[in-house]
């Protein structure tokens, strides 16, 4: 069956934005893209911006939804007691990475959300931020009560950390061939190298920071 008006624009508007970015792509190369008219554009979604929405949303609302899920699952196995990290680590990134392999789209989708980590817009990361709310509250707090050893900024930092691996490796950049010839056509392997990499980093040992020395104001001279 063809795509309808609504499923041909979004579509156009998720390749053209891994393309082109969020401000390089115009209402005019979608709507050439997905033969359709600025009327429709307009009819289904408003905006431009209402239209990057409904990108985002059309997966991120399945990703976020089978993120909880396996958290959920987990979570009734383990009853009531502390999850593994590796446990957590796989139901917030092997889902999203496994959906990275999905070329039905999901490898598309994966891939302007990597770059849209790197490269947000303002309305963007709030829409973001407003999406990932609950699933976010979910995991700090799984992770938090599997890792009680663990400062709470420090894991901060180190989830912060995580997602630009995942972004990055998503993200379908090529820098990494600086580095040399290099294979990334194999989603198994990735899958495997990159959860390694985030498990190991999210085990490492604690840094040892030194805190800063508060200056103290200088004495005003009398006049």
């Amino acid at each position: 069956m063809e795509p309808d008006t609504r499923s041909r624009i979004l579509d156009a508007a998720e390749n053209l934005l891994v393309q082109h970015g969020l401000d390089g792509t115009t209402l005019r190369m979608i709507t050439t893209e997905a033969k359709a008219n600025l009327a429709a554009v307009n009819y289904h979604f408003g905006s431009k911006e209402a239209l990057i929405e409904a990108v985002f949303r059309r997966r991120l609302t399945w990703l976020n939804e089978q993120r909880i899920a396996a958290l959920d699952a987990f979570e009734v196995e383990a009853r009531g007691a502390p999850l593994k990290p590796r446990q957590i680590v796989e139901a917030f990134f092997g889902v999203a990475i496994r959906m990275a392999a999905d070329r039905n789209g999901g490898q598309t989708f994966m891939r302007l959300l990597g770059r849209t980590y790197t490269e947000p817009t303002d309305f963007v990361r709030t829409f973001l931020a407003e999406e990932y709310a609950e699933v976010i509250a979910r995991f700090k707090a799984a992770f938090f009560k599997a890792l009680p050893d663990v400062p709470q900024e420090e894991f901060l930092w180190r989830f912060h950390f995580m997602m630009g691996a995942l972004s990055y490796a998503i993200s379908g950049a090529d820098a990494l061939r600086l580095l040399g010839p290099i294979d990334d056509t194999d989603p198994d392997a990735l899958y495997v190298r990159l959860m390694s990499f985030l498990i190991g980093g999210l085990r490492a040992p604690l840094p040892e920071i030194q805190s800063k020395p508060v200056k103290k104001p200088r004495a005003k001279r009398a006049a």
